[in-house]
């Protein structure tokens, strides 16, 4: 049978586990960026004519694959980052678990 490979976390310089990367930072980026381009076509579909409600929707609506294409980088950085989160937690859950357990001292 294969055996399960366990994710990496990359090594910080003193030896142990690296502390995972930082989200907010990433977060708030998109965030605003997602933000920024529903109202840039927003405010461009009422500029060329399209007033009101379905202007409104219509933006909102083209807003979601123009923000897909334009904030690629920060979204990969993002689940990057919470990707390194999720392996790091699940290591110190093992480690907590084999230290209970007595399997390992503390």
């Amino acid at each position: 049978m294969a055996e399960k490979a366990e994710p990496t976390v990359p090594g910080a310089p003193t030896g142990g586990p690296a502390a995972p990367p930082r989200i907010a930072p990433w977060l708030v980026i998109y965030t605003v960026g997602r933000l920024a381009i529903a109202a840039a076509l927003v405010l461009l579909l009422w500029w060329l004519g399209l007033e009101g409600f379905p202007g409104l929707l219509f933006g909102l609506l083209l807003s979601m694959p123009v923000s897909y294409v334009l904030l690629r980088p920060s979204r990969e950085r993002l689940t990057e980052g919470l990707a390194a989160r999720s392996v790091a937690r699940q290591q110190a859950e093992q480690r907590l678990g084999a230290r209970l357990s007595g399997d390992q001292p503390a």
